[in-house]
């Protein structure tokens, strides 16, 4: 696991995206892993100003997102896909077609895995981008998932809900589950980067770094993957026992 410390989350988005554009650059045919949630969004508003400046081709990239809310439609302001298309897509010249999002109208186990067979029929995802949640969720995964799931309906806990209730409303109008990509989904990807900024990521990320690998960090799986970066300003560094 390679660990770069940045000043703050607007390095750590440059840093983010120097990885993927020069993944672009090499390998106009990459397949993405994106993610969404307030800590990516310097890494793509960047993406979107260095595309435009440097004139990088995304015309035959494609993507796939972790994760969306069950019950949303793409026209929900709230769904992921929205989200995506407003933070991303829509400024880059990526082919709507090229773009895959879970949908949030899936309701069985046996639907959502097709996610999984949809990525491997486009060969695989080179480089997944992931965040951190505060209890060391990535996707949707939170503690006690087992290390071998795949797209799968997940309960959302108490704490993600609160975190992502700043995103809505009213902390009612938070979806309390969600499609998402299991951490064997996430562990088959070529390369995996993951961005986590703020201080109430510290201890998240300590033991994403350190361990020990339990479902009880599910973010610990990445220490068990061969190709991880993870970048970290210095208060998503700063977690003391």
């Amino acid at each position: 696991m390679k660990v770069i410390v940045v000043k703050n989350a607007q390095e750590a988005g440059k840093v983010g995206a120097e990885i993927i554009l020069n993944l672009v650059k090499e390998n106009s045919k990459t397949v993405l892993g994106l993610a969404t949630g307030s800590t990516p969004i310097p890494l793509y508003k960047e993406i979107i100003s260095r595309t435009n400046s440097e004139k990088i081709d995304w015309s035959n990239v494609t993507t796939f997102n972790l994760d969306e809310y069950k019950g949303l439609t793409e026209k929900d302001d709230q769904s992921y896909v929205y989200f995506m298309r407003k933070q991303l897509f829509n400024h880059i010249n990526i082919e709507k077609e090229n773009t895959h999002l879970p949908s949030g109208l899936i309701n069985s186990n046996h639907e959502a895995v097709k996610y999984d067979e949809k990525i491997k029929n486009h060969g695989g995802i080179d480089l997944q981008l992931l965040g951190l949640g505060i209890n060391g969720h990535v996707g949707f995964n939170e503690p006690g998932t087992p290390f071998n799931s795949l797209t799968s309906i997940v309960n959302l806990t108490e704490s993600t809900i609160e975190a992502n209730a700043r995103f809505f409303e009213k902390k009612s109008d938070v979806p309390t589950q969600a499609i998402s990509m299991g951490l064997q989904s996430i562990m088959n990807a070529k390369k995996i980067l993951l961005v986590a900024t703020g201080k109430n990521k510290a201890e998240a990320v300590h033991y994403l770094i350190n361990g020990p690998i339990s479902e009880e960090w599910p973010c610990t799986v990445l220490l068990n993957h061969k190709d991880v970066t993870v970048i970290v300003d210095e208060e998503a560094n700063s977690y003391k026992k």
